[in-house]
């Protein structure tokens, strides 16, 4: 199986990621509407967070680049089970990043829309990785996928990093 170009990484972040972290936030942006402080302190926390976010975010696309052969699109076939990184800790740190990414921008700009819309995203993205993703890892990945979940959490991370058996 070929490696997907580097134009199919490009488009799929621009279909995910970037619509989910900018183009959405930025049409629920009210700034009428906040029950968010403005606060320096806030601000601050916000931008940490954004940082955090998008370090996590291209360090666990550099790693489905490069281990899984893959991109970060559900139809983009896995070659391979990334399980070093951030991976060794919780299962999905991608999604973790632009959650950091959609509540930095909450608190940033006092948001409550963009918070509440960060609150809908991770249930959404819990209800597909039970439905959809974690059934696809088990039928691609087997025993590995299976030892792999029941010992790493889905979004908090473990203390003991993964080891593969």
């Amino acid at each position: 199986m070929q490696e997907p170009s580097l134009l199919k990484h490009l488009r799929d972040i621009i279909i995910f990621p970037f619509m989910i972290t900018v183009v959405i936030p930025w049409l629920l942006y009210n700034k009428n509407q906040a029950l968010i402080p403005d606060h320096i302190i806030v601000k601050i926390a916000g931008i940490l967070l954004f940082i955090i976010g998008i370090f996590l975010f291209l360090y666990t696309n550099f790693l489905f680049k490069t281990v899984a052969k893959a991109t970060l699109a559900p139809w983009s076939p896995k070659q391979n089970l990334v399980v070093k990184g951030p991976y060794r800790y919780c299962r999905n740190p991608m999604i973790t990043a632009v959650l950091c990414i959609l509540f930095a921008e909450a608190l940033y700009f006092h948001s409550t829309n963009i918070f509440c819309f960060g609150c809908f995203f991770i249930l959404t993205n819990t209800i597909f990785f039970i439905k959809v993703e974690e059934p696809y890892l088990t039928k691609t990945f087997g025993e590995q996928y299976l030892d792999y979940k029941s010992k790493v959490g889905r979004w908090i991370p473990t203390l003991k990093p993964y080891q593969q058996a």
